[in-house]
């Protein structure tokens, strides 16, 4: 007996494009908004009055971008108030605890550079991406 080869599902048919109340695709609008963070997610967000995917999406965006921004300044403050404690005991612990805090946050600042970018794509093929964390909040806050 032998078996028939197996089939290939066919791939799903790419989603219509749309236009979002402000006569953009809809995936752009939603590309634009995390492309201009804060700013672009809270300016996509006021102004998109039918396309639910943008309004998601620009609240992620502003969504992450705190968040980022807040990790950011925590970080800052964590290594300023370490560095002058530090500071009193040893200069070599200051220095490291600046050395430390400053690869931090570069990680940070990679983190959510690939974050965002990762972001962009997803909304660019048009699908409902929810960080973890933050997109049950997008969808929570988008939803008219």
């Amino acid at each position: 007996m032998q078996n028939d080869p197996p089939v290939q599902a066919s791939p799903a048919p790419p989603v219509a494009a749309t236009k979002s109340s402000t006569g953009l695709d809809d995936n752009v609008a939603s590309l634009l908004a995390y492309l201009f963070q804060f700013l672009g997610g809270l300016i996509f967000f006021l102004i998109e009055k039918d396309s639910r995917f943008v309004r998601f999406h620009a609240m992620q965006s502003m969504l992450l971008s705190g968040a980022f921004w807040v990790g950011l300044i925590a970080l800052w403050i964590v290594s300023f108030v370490l560095t002058l404690i530090l500071g009193q005991i040893s200069g070599l612990l200051a220095g490291l605890v600046w050395v430390i805090t400053l690869l931090l946050q570069l990680v940070l600042c990679v983190g959510g550079l690939i974050g965002f970018i990762f972001c962009m794509i997803k909304a660019y093929q048009r699908q409902y991406f929810k960080l973890p964390l933050l997109g049950a909040y997008a969808e929570k806050f988008s939803q008219k």
